[in-house]
């Protein structure tokens, strides 16, 4: 592995990927074999293979990363921005250092954490960052903190520091608890801090825009509890704040729990009440049912109604549940406690059709054997077919009513965004070839199958739905376009997807139609599409700009 020199400089390394991609391109065998050593996409490919693949200079980018040992260009470029803070103020490289170890919710930023960067900086910068006692925290740096507290022991309620936060807070949200050795240290300070006398219930308000570190949104509290188990996910850090009093009932930690039941449980064990937190709902985003069964188990209403920041045609949890197209566990669990097998949705549809309609045959079956059962029109067995990506029997079907799918209605029609929204691609090339309104919005937040697509970073659908007529200009229920949602995707890398591919979904864009891409003079982070200013990571931005060997300087 190679070791970067003390000041690394951003342009210097942008100008070694660049010769790196014109080496490979002219065939150089050392250019080709670091690229068969360092970049997962060339691994053990012969060099014939790997020129086919027509690299890019996102690729080569990527290999001088690894290369220094980082596992994206975009951590590489972080730690060099950060680094060079080093040799100017100390207060400068710490408030940078913090955004890496924090969240947008605690810095106030869309910027996701980086704690693999925020570790790497911490091994070569320790005699800096540490000199803060609040950075400390985030650090797990007992000996810092046992220091602080000892010299003034009214510290640990006290909130400080360039983020503003208390040091129980610091502690639990630092997203270095995420990497094992940091966790066991985060869990000594908290530890440490709670013999002390520090409050278990220390909260700051939500920092993430449109609030920010100036002006929080002291209605969406978030607790140090929150951060044990919505943000570290940490059952022992749970249970030690649990055991010292904090209010399991803090209006986010349950909701943010789910992804880890052994949390969720403590909560629960602790008291948490699941009416009125919207878990439920949340808990049918999980791919496995555990969390949901523990809420269940736990008082939870099988018939809650959807809450404000759920779309109203799913009016119950049962329903919800058909149209993400959860487990046959999911379904049998709600089923188990009670929910209603006779729901309709807003538009009057039954569990049972929606339930044909989205290709859930073991659904249909679990709710026969509720005694619920329909005889289904040529329109559900249309829906139905496509709803499992079987183009033979919808062309079939089609063939008998050519009139399908455009005498369907705009509840129908939805399905299609819908299955883009939930990862069923194939189900929508089906769809789309077979006529369904390219534009034809649904989701969550009532967009279309290409803003589903371009926000999970499928970059085949993404292509595939351009080719096919779809439009960057394509709106979304938040008033943006498909960029905006490539912007927001690219810079907070939302979860929930295997390994997104933005880029490829901007040269997709890029390929179908895209109007010229300006740098921002006044800001050569941003770009200019058509007068408006817009911000994208690194790497999407260079490809937007051309990310050929004369990508410009600030590429």
């Amino acid at each position: 592995m190679n070791t970067l020199p003390p000041k690394a400089n951003l342009d210097h390394l942008k100008k070694q990927a660049k010769e790196l991609l014109r080496l490979y391109r002219n065939g150089n065998p050392a250019a080709i074999a670091r690229f068969v050593l360092h970049l997962p996409a060339a691994a053990r490919r012969t060099e014939k293979e790997l020129l086919a693949l027509q690299l890019r200079l996102h690729d080569a980018q990527s290999c001088i990363a690894r290369e220094y040992g980082f596992s994206s260009w975009a951590d590489l470029a972080a730690y060099v921005e950060a680094s060079a803070f080093a040799y100017q103020e100390q207060a400068v490289l710490i408030r940078r250092w913090l955004s890496l170890a924090y969240g947008g919710d605690v810095t106030g930023s869309y910027d996701a954490a980086r704690p693999r960067v925020a570790a790497q900086l911490l091994r070569e910068h320790a005699d800096l960052l540490t000199s803060d006692p609040y950075a400390a925290c985030a650090m797990g740096r007992l000996d810092v903190i046992s220091r602080t507290t000892t010299a003034d022991p009214d510290w640990i309620n006290r909130a400080g520091g360039a983020l503003k936060l208390p040091p129980l807070v610091a502690v639990t949200h630092s997203c270095l608890g995420r990497l094992p050795e940091f966790a066991a240290g985060l869990r000594e300070c908290a530890m440490h801090l709670l013999r002390t006398g520090a409050n278990p219930n220390q909260r700051i308000g939500n920092r993430l825009p449109p609030a920010s570190l100036a002006t929080p949104d002291d209605k969406e509290p978030l607790s140090a509890l929150y951060g044990a188990a919505g943000v570290l996910r940490d059952p022992l850090l749970t249970e030690m704040l649990l055991t010292a009093g904090a209010d399991p009932d803090d209006g986010e930690s349950l909701y943010h729990s789910l992804e880890n039941p052994d949390c969720t449980r403590l909560l629960l064990q602790h008291g948490a009440r699941v009416a009125g937190t919207n878990a439920i709902w949340r808990a049918l985003d999980m791919p496995e049912p555990a969390a949901l069964e523990l809420l269940l188990a736990h008082g939870g209403d099988a018939n809650e109604p959807a809450g404000p920041g759920v779309t109203h045609t799913w009016r119950t949890p049962l329903l919800r549940a058909i149209a993400v197209r959860r487990s046959r566990g999911h379904i049998a669990a709600l089923l188990a406690a009670g929910a209603d097998a006779t729901a309709r949705t807003g538009a009057g549809i039954s569990a049972y059709r929606l339930a044909t309609q989205v290709g859930l045959p073991e659904v249909t079956e679990l709710l026969r054997a509720h005694g619920v059962q329909e005889d289904l029109t040529a329109d559900d067995d249309f829906i139905a077919a496509c709803g499992r990506a079987d183009a033979t029997e919808a062309r079939r079907i089609q063939a008998r009513h050519p009139t399908l799918p455009g005498s369907l209605s705009d509840d129908q029609l939805r399905l299609m965004p819908d299955a883009a929204a939930w990862g069923s691609s194939a189900a929508v090339k089906v769809m789309v070839e077979l006529g369904w309104p390219i534009a034809a919005r649904g989701g969550d937040w009532d967009a279309t199958a290409l803003n589903h697509a371009v926000f999970h970073g499928d970059a085949e659908l993404t292509a595939f739905l351009l080719a096919h007529g779809a439009s960057w200009r394509e709106r979304h229920g938040y008033g943006d376009d498909v960029l905006g949602t490539l912007s927001w995707a690219s810079l907070g890398e939302p979860g929930g997807s295997d390994n997104p591919d933005w880029i490829g979904c901007a040269r997709a864009l890029k390929a179908h139609g895209l109007p010229p891409v300006e740098q921002d003079p006044a800001d050569p982070e941003r770009l200019i599409v058509e007068g408006r200013v817009r911000r994208f990571s690194d790497a999407v931005t260079e490809v937007l700009l051309g990310d050929s060997g004369a990508t410009p300087e600030s590429s």
